[in-house]
Protein backbone atom coordinates (compact mmCIF):
# COMPACT_ATOMS: atom_id res chain seq x y z
CA UNK A 1 0.00 0.00 0.00
CA UNK A 2 1.12 3.48 -1.23
CA UNK A 3 2.00 5.84 1.82
CA UNK A 4 -0.21 8.92 2.06
CA UNK A 5 2.07 12.03 1.36
CA UNK A 6 0.38 13.96 4.77
CA UNK A 7 1.59 17.73 5.24
CA UNK A 8 1.22 19.06 8.59
CA UNK A 9 0.88 22.63 8.97
CA UNK A 10 1.82 24.33 11.52
CA UNK A 11 3.02 27.99 12.77
CA UNK A 12 0.99 31.00 11.27
CA UNK A 13 0.46 34.44 11.34
CA UNK A 14 -1.87 34.63 14.77
CA UNK A 15 -1.11 35.14 18.18
CA UNK A 16 -1.20 31.19 19.01
CA UNK A 17 1.67 30.69 16.66
CA UNK A 18 3.99 29.55 19.15
CA UNK A 19 1.34 26.63 20.52
CA UNK A 20 0.74 25.53 16.88
CA UNK A 21 4.00 24.59 16.69
CA UNK A 22 4.05 22.65 19.43
CA UNK A 23 0.87 21.10 18.58
CA UNK A 24 1.92 20.79 15.25
CA UNK A 25 5.03 18.93 16.46
CA UNK A 26 2.90 16.55 18.69
CA UNK A 27 0.38 15.25 15.87
CA UNK A 28 3.92 14.75 13.70
CA UNK A 29 5.40 12.54 16.21
CA UNK A 30 1.93 10.68 17.02
CA UNK A 31 1.34 9.73 13.08
CA UNK A 32 1.98 6.30 12.13
CA UNK A 33 4.72 6.59 9.84
CA UNK A 34 4.04 3.22 8.11
CA UNK A 35 0.57 4.79 6.68
CA UNK A 36 2.15 8.50 6.55
CA UNK A 37 5.03 10.25 4.40
CA UNK A 38 5.06 13.57 6.88
CA UNK A 39 5.60 16.72 4.93
CA UNK A 40 6.26 19.31 7.31
CA UNK A 41 5.12 22.57 6.46
CA UNK A 42 5.68 25.82 8.43
CA UNK A 43 4.03 28.95 8.34
CA UNK A 44 6.19 31.67 9.62
CA UNK A 45 4.75 34.80 11.63
CA UNK A 46 5.20 36.99 8.37
CA UNK A 47 3.31 34.77 6.57
CA UNK A 48 5.76 32.94 5.24
CA UNK A 49 5.46 29.06 3.28
CA UNK A 50 8.45 26.71 4.46
CA UNK A 51 8.80 23.17 3.55
CA UNK A 52 11.36 21.87 6.56
CA UNK A 53 12.86 18.69 6.21
CA UNK A 54 14.33 18.41 9.71
CA UNK A 55 14.11 17.15 13.03
CA UNK A 56 10.70 17.54 14.69
CA UNK A 57 12.03 18.44 18.14
CA UNK A 58 13.42 22.09 16.68
CA UNK A 59 9.81 23.01 15.28
CA UNK A 60 8.89 23.38 18.96
CA UNK A 61 11.19 26.08 19.72
CA UNK A 62 11.12 27.95 16.39
CA UNK A 63 14.55 26.46 15.34
CA UNK A 64 13.04 24.63 12.08
CA UNK A 65 12.75 28.26 10.02
CA UNK A 66 16.44 28.71 9.34
CA UNK A 67 16.81 25.78 7.62
CA UNK A 68 13.77 25.39 5.90
CA UNK A 69 13.48 26.26 2.44
CA UNK A 70 10.50 29.08 1.05
CA UNK A 71 7.72 27.31 -0.89
CA UNK A 72 4.83 28.34 -2.97
CA UNK A 73 1.79 27.19 -1.15
CA UNK A 74 -0.03 26.94 -5.06
CA UNK A 75 2.12 24.23 -6.02
CA UNK A 76 0.99 22.12 -2.71
CA UNK A 77 -0.50 19.28 -4.72
CA UNK A 78 3.40 18.70 -5.84
CA UNK A 79 4.22 18.07 -2.63
CA UNK A 80 1.41 16.36 -1.01
CA UNK A 81 -2.10 14.35 -1.32
CA UNK A 82 -3.69 15.37 2.26
CA UNK A 83 -3.16 18.59 4.56
CA UNK A 84 -3.84 18.27 8.42
CA UNK A 85 -3.98 22.18 9.24
CA UNK A 86 -2.84 22.50 12.85
CA UNK A 87 -2.38 26.27 13.09
CA UNK A 88 -4.70 27.68 16.10
CA UNK A 89 -6.76 31.58 15.26
CA UNK A 90 -7.02 33.52 12.78
CA UNK A 91 -5.61 32.37 8.95
CA UNK A 92 -5.79 29.15 10.18
CA UNK A 93 -8.96 28.48 12.27
CA UNK A 94 -11.69 30.79 10.16
CA UNK A 95 -11.71 29.19 7.42
CA UNK A 96 -9.06 30.79 5.25
CA UNK A 97 -6.65 28.49 4.60
CA UNK A 98 -9.51 25.88 4.31
CA UNK A 99 -10.73 27.75 1.19
CA UNK A 100 -6.58 27.71 -0.01
CA UNK A 101 -6.95 24.09 -0.05
CA UNK A 102 -10.09 24.12 -1.42
CA UNK A 103 -9.39 25.63 -4.20
CA UNK A 104 -6.24 23.53 -4.68
CA UNK A 105 -8.25 20.50 -4.78
CA UNK A 106 -6.77 18.99 -1.58
CA UNK A 107 -8.44 17.15 0.59
CA UNK A 108 -7.57 18.39 4.18
CA UNK A 109 -8.58 17.22 7.95
CA UNK A 110 -10.86 19.35 9.64
CA UNK A 111 -13.87 21.17 9.26
CA UNK A 112 -14.71 23.20 5.80
CA UNK A 113 -14.64 26.60 5.04
CA UNK A 114 -18.39 27.14 6.57
CA UNK A 115 -17.80 25.41 10.37
CA UNK A 116 -14.54 27.32 10.10
CA UNK A 117 -15.47 30.58 9.76
CA UNK A 118 -19.21 30.67 12.34
CA UNK A 119 -17.20 28.41 14.91
CA UNK A 120 -14.40 31.19 15.12
CA UNK A 121 -16.80 34.20 14.73
CA UNK A 122 -18.15 34.32 18.72
CA UNK A 123 -20.73 36.75 17.54
CA UNK A 124 -22.17 34.70 14.46
CA UNK A 125 -22.01 31.50 16.61
CA UNK A 126 -24.23 32.60 19.52
CA UNK A 127 -26.52 33.75 16.93
CA UNK A 128 -26.58 30.03 15.61
CA UNK A 129 -26.91 28.76 18.71
CA UNK A 130 -29.75 30.68 19.99
CA UNK A 131 -31.65 30.14 16.70
CA UNK A 132 -31.42 26.30 18.38
CA UNK A 133 -32.43 26.99 21.70
CA UNK A 134 -29.26 25.91 22.89
CA UNK A 135 -29.10 27.73 26.55
CA UNK A 136 -26.36 30.65 26.73
CA UNK A 137 -25.14 33.14 29.08
CA UNK A 138 -26.56 37.01 28.36
CA UNK A 139 -24.32 38.95 25.86
CA UNK A 140 -24.20 42.23 24.32
CA UNK A 141 -22.06 42.18 20.73
CA UNK A 142 -20.23 45.51 19.21
CA UNK A 143 -17.82 47.02 16.83
CA UNK A 144 -14.94 48.88 17.52
CA UNK A 145 -17.23 52.15 15.93
CA UNK A 146 -19.21 51.61 18.81
CA UNK A 147 -16.44 51.59 21.63
CA UNK A 148 -17.61 54.78 23.77
CA UNK A 149 -20.31 55.85 26.58
CA UNK A 150 -23.12 54.60 25.18
CA UNK A 151 -22.02 50.79 25.19
CA UNK A 152 -20.45 51.27 28.31
CA UNK A 153 -23.84 52.22 29.83
CA UNK A 154 -25.71 49.79 28.09
CA UNK A 155 -23.37 46.74 29.53
CA UNK A 156 -24.09 48.42 32.54
CA UNK A 157 -27.60 48.63 31.87
CA UNK A 158 -28.26 45.26 30.83
CA UNK A 159 -25.65 42.88 31.90
CA UNK A 160 -24.65 41.93 35.25
CA UNK A 161 -20.97 41.47 36.92
CA UNK A 162 -19.14 39.91 36.61
CA UNK A 163 -18.14 39.87 32.54
CA UNK A 164 -16.04 38.37 30.22
CA UNK A 165 -14.91 40.99 27.72
CA UNK A 166 -13.35 38.84 24.58
CA UNK A 167 -12.75 39.76 21.34
CA UNK A 168 -15.10 38.35 18.63
CA UNK A 169 -12.73 36.44 16.08
CA UNK A 170 -9.43 35.35 18.22
CA UNK A 171 -9.30 32.03 20.25
CA UNK A 172 -7.37 30.41 23.34
CA UNK A 173 -8.84 33.04 25.32
CA UNK A 174 -6.03 35.49 23.61
CA UNK A 175 -7.30 38.90 24.43
CA UNK A 176 -10.06 37.98 27.25
CA UNK A 177 -10.52 39.87 30.29
CA UNK A 178 -12.75 39.10 33.24
CA UNK A 179 -14.10 42.05 34.68
CA UNK A 180 -15.57 42.25 38.41
CA UNK A 181 -16.52 45.60 38.23
CA UNK A 182 -17.42 48.86 36.29
CA UNK A 183 -14.15 50.84 36.06
CA UNK A 184 -12.65 48.07 34.78
CA UNK A 185 -14.84 47.15 31.88
CA UNK A 186 -13.59 49.94 29.67
CA UNK A 187 -9.54 49.33 30.23
CA UNK A 188 -10.83 45.73 29.15
CA UNK A 189 -12.60 46.91 25.86
CA UNK A 190 -9.21 48.88 24.87
CA UNK A 191 -7.49 45.81 25.36
CA UNK A 192 -9.17 43.78 23.60
CA UNK A 193 -9.44 46.53 20.63
CA UNK A 194 -5.54 45.63 20.46
CA UNK A 195 -6.78 41.95 18.86
CA UNK A 196 -9.56 42.79 17.00
CA UNK A 197 -12.93 44.95 15.23
CA UNK A 198 -15.45 43.18 16.66
CA UNK A 199 -16.52 42.19 20.56
CA UNK A 200 -18.31 40.47 22.56
CA UNK A 201 -19.23 40.90 26.35
CA UNK A 202 -20.72 38.25 28.19
CA UNK A 203 -22.01 37.61 31.87
CA UNK A 204 -19.94 34.93 33.80
CA UNK A 205 -21.31 31.72 34.33
CA UNK A 206 -21.85 31.81 38.59
CA UNK A 207 -18.99 29.43 40.14
CA UNK A 208 -18.23 27.96 36.65
CA UNK A 209 -17.12 24.54 36.19
CA UNK A 210 -15.96 24.18 32.39
CA UNK A 211 -16.89 21.28 30.59
CA UNK A 212 -15.70 19.87 27.31
CA UNK A 213 -16.24 16.79 25.02
CA UNK A 214 -15.16 15.90 21.74
CA UNK A 215 -16.30 15.34 18.81
CA UNK A 216 -15.85 13.68 14.90
CA UNK A 217 -17.75 13.33 12.18
CA UNK A 218 -19.01 14.75 9.37
CA UNK A 219 -22.51 13.10 9.10
CA UNK A 220 -22.53 10.31 11.99
CA UNK A 221 -20.96 11.69 15.11
CA UNK A 222 -18.35 10.31 17.30
CA UNK A 223 -18.68 11.92 20.91
CA UNK A 224 -15.69 11.42 23.57
CA UNK A 225 -15.55 11.46 26.87
CA UNK A 226 -16.60 14.45 28.90
CA UNK A 227 -13.50 16.45 30.85
CA UNK A 228 -13.56 19.13 33.18
CA UNK A 229 -11.03 21.60 33.32
CA UNK A 230 -10.23 22.91 37.14
CA UNK A 231 -8.29 25.88 36.28
CA UNK A 232 -5.69 27.20 38.91
CA UNK A 233 -6.19 30.75 37.80
CA UNK A 234 -9.30 33.02 37.70
CA UNK A 235 -10.22 31.31 34.41
CA UNK A 236 -8.50 29.00 32.01
CA UNK A 237 -6.11 31.34 30.39
CA UNK A 238 -3.87 31.36 27.61
CA UNK A 239 -0.70 30.91 29.55
CA UNK A 240 -2.87 27.77 31.45
CA UNK A 241 -4.10 25.81 28.70
CA UNK A 242 -0.63 25.18 26.86
CA UNK A 243 2.01 26.72 29.33
CA UNK A 244 0.79 25.48 33.14
CA UNK A 245 0.35 21.55 33.79
CA UNK A 246 -1.15 23.24 37.49
CA UNK A 247 -4.80 22.88 35.83
CA UNK A 248 -6.43 19.87 36.86
CA UNK A 249 -8.22 17.63 34.21
CA UNK A 250 -10.60 15.22 35.35
CA UNK A 251 -11.62 12.62 32.63
CA UNK A 252 -14.31 11.78 32.76
CA UNK A 253 -15.76 14.62 34.47
CA UNK A 254 -17.32 13.92 37.47
CA UNK A 255 -21.11 14.76 36.39
CA UNK A 256 -24.09 12.65 36.82
CA UNK A 257 -25.21 10.61 33.93
CA UNK A 258 -27.73 12.86 32.98
CA UNK A 259 -25.97 15.86 33.05
CA UNK A 260 -23.56 13.97 30.26
CA UNK A 261 -26.56 12.64 27.90
CA UNK A 262 -27.78 16.76 28.31
CA UNK A 263 -23.81 17.43 27.43
CA UNK A 264 -23.77 14.89 24.59
CA UNK A 265 -27.23 16.42 23.20
CA UNK A 266 -26.25 20.10 23.31
CA UNK A 267 -22.48 19.21 21.65
CA UNK A 268 -24.26 17.03 18.45
CA UNK A 269 -27.06 19.95 18.22
CA UNK A 270 -23.81 22.62 18.16
CA UNK A 271 -21.36 21.15 15.69
CA UNK A 272 -24.22 20.36 13.37
CA UNK A 273 -25.60 23.67 13.20
CA UNK A 274 -22.24 25.34 12.48
CA UNK A 275 -22.04 22.98 9.68
CA UNK A 276 -18.86 21.61 11.99
CA UNK A 277 -17.41 18.36 10.06
CA UNK A 278 -14.15 16.58 10.69
CA UNK A 279 -13.06 17.38 13.98
CA UNK A 280 -13.79 19.68 16.83
CA UNK A 281 -13.86 20.82 20.65
CA UNK A 282 -17.38 21.42 22.59
CA UNK A 283 -17.22 23.77 25.55
CA UNK A 284 -19.39 24.43 27.81
CA UNK A 285 -19.70 26.08 31.37
CA UNK A 286 -21.92 24.76 34.04
CA UNK A 287 -23.33 26.64 36.72
CA UNK A 288 -21.83 25.78 40.36
CA UNK A 289 -25.06 25.50 42.13
CA UNK A 290 -27.54 25.28 39.72
CA UNK A 291 -26.10 23.48 37.51
CA UNK A 292 -27.41 24.58 34.72
CA UNK A 293 -25.54 24.20 31.41
CA UNK A 294 -24.69 26.84 29.00
CA UNK A 295 -23.24 26.21 25.57
CA UNK A 296 -19.89 28.43 25.54
CA UNK A 297 -17.98 27.48 22.35
CA UNK A 298 -16.77 25.41 19.92
CA UNK A 299 -12.96 24.77 18.65
CA UNK A 300 -12.90 23.72 15.62
CA UNK A 301 -8.95 23.27 15.83
CA UNK A 302 -8.08 22.44 19.61
CA UNK A 303 -4.68 21.96 20.88
CA UNK A 304 -3.14 18.86 20.57
CA UNK A 305 -0.36 19.44 23.13
CA UNK A 306 0.78 16.74 25.26
CA UNK A 307 -1.85 18.91 27.98
CA UNK A 308 -4.62 19.45 25.44
CA UNK A 309 -7.98 18.26 26.63
CA UNK A 310 -9.09 17.21 23.19
CA UNK A 311 -6.48 14.21 22.92
CA UNK A 312 -7.22 13.01 26.20
CA UNK A 313 -10.93 12.86 25.53
CA UNK A 314 -10.18 10.70 22.65
CA UNK A 315 -8.07 8.26 24.23
CA UNK A 316 -10.15 8.18 27.31
CA UNK A 317 -13.04 6.87 25.00
CA UNK A 318 -11.06 4.13 23.36
CA UNK A 319 -8.71 5.72 20.69
CA UNK A 320 -5.07 5.95 20.51
CA UNK A 321 -3.42 9.02 19.83
CA UNK A 322 -2.27 7.18 15.88
CA UNK A 323 -5.84 6.17 15.43
CA UNK A 324 -7.34 9.94 16.23
CA UNK A 325 -5.22 10.95 13.24
CA UNK A 326 -6.31 8.41 10.98
CA UNK A 327 -10.02 8.93 11.67
CA UNK A 328 -9.45 12.86 10.72
CA UNK A 329 -7.92 11.57 7.71
CA UNK A 330 -10.32 9.39 6.69
CA UNK A 331 -12.98 12.02 7.52
CA UNK A 332 -10.96 14.26 5.31
CA UNK A 333 -11.04 11.96 2.45
CA UNK A 334 -14.66 11.33 3.17
CA UNK A 335 -15.72 14.73 2.90
CA UNK A 336 -13.49 15.46 -0.34
CA UNK A 337 -14.77 12.50 -1.97
CA UNK A 338 -18.26 12.97 -0.91
CA UNK A 339 -18.45 17.43 -2.25
CA UNK A 340 -16.30 16.35 -5.95
CA UNK A 341 -18.69 13.16 -6.21
CA UNK A 342 -16.11 10.45 -6.25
Amino acid sequence: MNKIRLAVLFGGKSTEHEVSLVSGSAVINAADKDKYDIVQIGITKAGEWKLYRGPVEDIKTGAWEASAESIDPWKLPELCDFVLPILHGKNGEDGTVQGLLELLGLPYGGCGVLGSATAMDKTVAKKIFESCGLKQTPYIDFTVAEIGPEIIDRINRELEYPLFVKPVNLGSSVGITKVTKPEDLAPAIEYASKFDSRFCVEHAVNKARELEISVMGNYDLFLGKVGEIVPKQSFYTYDAKYNDASSELHIPAPITEEEEQTLREMAAVAYKALGCQGFARCDFLMDGDTHDIYINEINTIPGFTEISMFPKLCIAAGMTYPQVIDRIVELGYERHNAENNR
